[in-house]
């Protein structure tokens, strides 16, 4: 049986064998990272070296080529000097979401304003207005839709820490302490995640709803 924590904590002594001092910290981000993963789920790896170069890529690639499910294996790979040079609006998200297992991304935090968040919140919105346009013009497809309401969940994660200044990461306790127009988008978001076709069936009435929620963030957080 597959467990999480026992695959992470091998990963993470193979890196400390072949990277040593020079691995600064390794987590865990996504569905996996927040007890919500199903079979379909990949493994949102987050590895931070001191620096990173193409043959660090290279290494990390070949050791973890015999890892056990290998082919699910995603995530966020650099160097802390890039990390400190980040888009701040991304970083929020980034380290809300990511669990440690090796170090700490605590320097993070000095990094980030108030000013910040609100345009993680915007660009969040901005990039979900976009996507609901372009599928309901070009693709009609359930599945982006489902995709397009992930980026709504992690919109909604960081309007309501700016609101209230307490971030959740888990969707079902997301759902009960938000305001009833972000609670159904989210409420779309985990239906569609279990029924991708329910999307197809229901495609214009849940794209309608994003899109006007998504509109109305827009005018509230844009300048």
């Amino acid at each position: 049986m597959f467990h999480i924590d026992f695959w992470m904590k091998e990963l993470t002594e193979r890196l400390k064998g072949i990277f040593g001092s020079r691995l600064e910290f390794v987590g865990l981000q996504g569905s996996y990272s927040r007890h919500e993963e199903t079979a379909e789920s990949d493994i949102d790896v987050v590895v931070i070296l001191d620096r990173l170069s193409v043959k660090d890529i290279s290494t990390y690639d070949m050791l973890m080529s015999d890892m056990p499910q290998r082919h699910k294996v995603c995530g966020f790979v650099s160097g802390k000097e890039e990390l400190l040079k980040w888009e701040k609006s991304e970083l929020f998200q980034f380290y809300n979401d990511t669990v440690p297992y090796y170090g700490n991304i605590d320097f993070i935090l000095k990094l980030l304003t108030e000013e910040d968040i609100k345009r993680s919140v915007l660009t969040g919105a901005c990039n979900a207005y976009h996507m609901c346009c372009h599928n309901m013009l070009h693709k009609k497809d359930g599945k982006i839709l489902a995709d397009i309401c992930k980026t709504a969940t992690v919109v909604i994660q960081a309007k309501h820490y700016s609101e209230t200044g307490t971030y959740i990461r888990r969707k079902d306790e997301l759902f009960r302490a938000v305001k009833s127009e972000d609670a159904e988008i989210i409420e779309d978001f985990i239906l569609l995640r279990e029924n991708p076709l329910m999307g197809e069936r229901d495609f214009w009435e849940i794209s309608e709803r994003i899109f006007e929620w998504a509109k109305k963030i827009i005018m509230e957080y844009g300048n």
